[in-house]
């Protein structure tokens, strides 16, 4: 298969385990789990596993970190970076517990132009005319899919802050997935992500984790939501993004907003009217826009 190929397939598989993420959740709160349970599990589940996959890796991660460490305590950079994934995680369900998953990832994914303004302040590129058109058309596409201009809608401002803060913290996460301690080895790099972010989710639900987590919420939901939403991404996402660019890269990535909404409507049977399409399909063309760029210098 060719490699370009086998990337695209990796990012859009990463992408996808994430879209299901916030459906499965919201069933699972529904049939009477806890979310701090849940949010819990699922960072225990993953800080486990990589922990033990470490192990089998750990001679050829010391091997790279002696040859190819450049910066200053990388681990504790991820781990700080790593809280954000954690408060992602907490923001986002908590989100989906005042508005629809199909609003919930929509607000989630404001990061589309919070990105654009992260690297005009920390990486120091230049704001375009292109970057700032998409990022105004996401956030038209963004009115239209949170289905703020139809008459029968009650905005919830709770659930929408939850899910924009959410949003600020998923950018800060991506930008950590891309740009900090990039010299450790994939598995490394994961694991003390995920270590940062079930360190914040025990800080964030504290007293609430022990009356809503037990072994039977862990097997039932933990391992699916870790594997999902703490393993297989991170993984896949490091195995795709190099070899495709990340203007290519985050296009497909956005395929997580379509996966998302139709989940939900197959699960959880959430209406999702024609105009909410019309605005997915709009911030979808942001990305596009937004990366196009890039996109140009990757081929």
């Amino acid at each position: 298969m060719n490699t370009s190929l086998k990337s695209a397939i990796y990012i859009a598989v990463g992408a996808s385990s994430y879209g299901v993420l916030a459906t499965f959740v919201k069933y699972a709160n529904n049939n009477g789990f806890g979310t701090a349970g849940l949010a819990f599990s699922q960072y225990l589940f993953g800080a486990l596993l990589l922990s033990i996959v470490s192990i089998y890796f750990s001679r050829k991660a010391k091997n790279s970190e002696k040859r190819e460490s450049s910066s200053k305590y990388p681990k504790l950079k991820l781990m700080l970076f790593g809280t954000s994934l954690g408060l992602t995680s907490s923001f986002y369900y908590l989100s989906i517990q005042y508005v629809p998953v199909s609003v919930g990832i929509i607000l989630l994914m404001q990061t589309i132009w919070m990105g654009v303004v992260l690297e005009f302040f920390i990486a120091r590129e230049l704001m375009n005319k292109t970057k700032i058109l998409g990022a105004g058309i996401a956030i038209i596409g963004t009115a239209l899919a949170a289905k703020i201009f139809e008459a029968d809608i009650t905005i919830n401002f709770t659930g929408i802050a939850f899910g924009l803060l959410a949003a600020v913290s998923y950018t800060g996460g991506m930008y950590a997935s891309n740009r900090v301690s990039l010299e450790l080895p994939i598995i490394t790099r994961s694991k003390y992500l995920v270590y940062g972010g079930l360190l914040v989710v025990v800080l964030f639900w504290n007293v609430q984790i022990l009356e809503e987590f037990s072994w039977l919420v862990f097997l039932k939901w933990g391992i699916f939501l870790g594997f999902f939403g703490t393993i297989l991404p991170p993984v896949l996402f490091n195995k795709g993004f190099p070899e495709l660019g990340t203007g290519l890269g985050s296009i497909i990535a956005a395929l997580e907003i379509p996966v998302s909404v139709f989940s939900a409507y197959l699960i959880l049977q959430e209406e999702i009217s024609a105009l909410q399409w019309l605005g997915i399909a709009i911030i979808l063309c942001s990305v596009v826009l937004i990366n196009l760029k890039k996109l140009r210098k990757s081929k």
